[in-house]
């Protein structure tokens, strides 16, 4: 099992493919089979890029410390692991909270992204009873499926993702970006992605049929739009 020492932590990641590097930077209490096992995600994306898919803190095979997490954290994280492995710029694809870390990472060290993909994401995160209720129920299926370690690492990413905003600073992106949303997202509402794609300069929107999880159920056709995107100048 490939893991690296970054930051404080061991970081477990997997690298498939060759060519331009990206990186795959997943969402709450995701891990690396929810890309590589669960669907076909890395596989497709691997057939034209090299995929750099890792852990996140708190979850998976990479380390769990109890002590509070923050966005800018993991994307410190991100950033470590570009290092241990000797790649200087590559393209970040943020997923759901991973999205926020891409944001983060994005804004702290421009000159470390190629071009920027944010699915199912927003700057911050809105506070609802039924998003209450939706991770009530997510957390019940991670602590049932993962155990009681994986479940304080979900608490901590909850935390982390709650105390996160970054919409008064968007319009400091200035790397290429691309924004892939659900017009039926109810975690992350789509009008939250359309401020986005307002505030981020040059950024592009494709909206999707589906909700929030809509890349699981078209794997192709995301993964083909990314690479449009990635292949497309700017």
């Amino acid at each position: 099992m490939p893991t690296v020492k970054v930051n404080d932590i061991d970081i477990y990641y997997e690298i498939h493919g060759s060519g331009e590097p990206l990186v795959l930077i997943g969402g709450l209490a995701n891990d690396i089979t929810d890309y590589a096992g669960h669907s076909d995600i890395v596989a497709l994306l691997s057939e034209r890029c090299k995929v750099i898919a890792f852990d996140n803190r708190g979850v998976g095979r990479t380390g769990k410390p109890d002590i509070p997490y923050s966005i800018p954290m993991m994307a410190e994280d991100t950033v470590g692991l570009l290092d241990a492995l000797g790649i200087e710029r590559a393209h970040i694809v943020g997923i759901s909270m991973g999205g926020r870390i891409a944001l983060a990472l994005a804004l702290a060290h421009p000159d470390r992204v190629g071009k920027l993909v944010l699915v199912s994401t927003a700057p911050r995160v809105v506070r609802s009873l039924r998003r209450s209720v939706l991770f009530g129920l997510y957390r019940v299926l991670v602590l049932k499926t993962r155990g009681s370690e994986t479940s304080r690492g979900f608490e901590r990413q909850v935390a982390a993702s709650a105390s996160f905003d970054c919409t008064a600073r968007l319009q400091e992106i200035r790397v290429p970006t691309c924004i892939m949303h659900g017009r039926k997202d109810r975690l992350a509402p789509y009008k939250m992605a359309e401020e986005m794609h307002r505030k981020i300069p040059g950024s592009k929107m494709i909206p999707f049929n589906g909700g929030h999880r809509f890349l699981f159920l078209g794997s192709r056709e995301f993964t083909d739009e990314v690479m449009h995107f990635l292949r497309t100048s700017q």
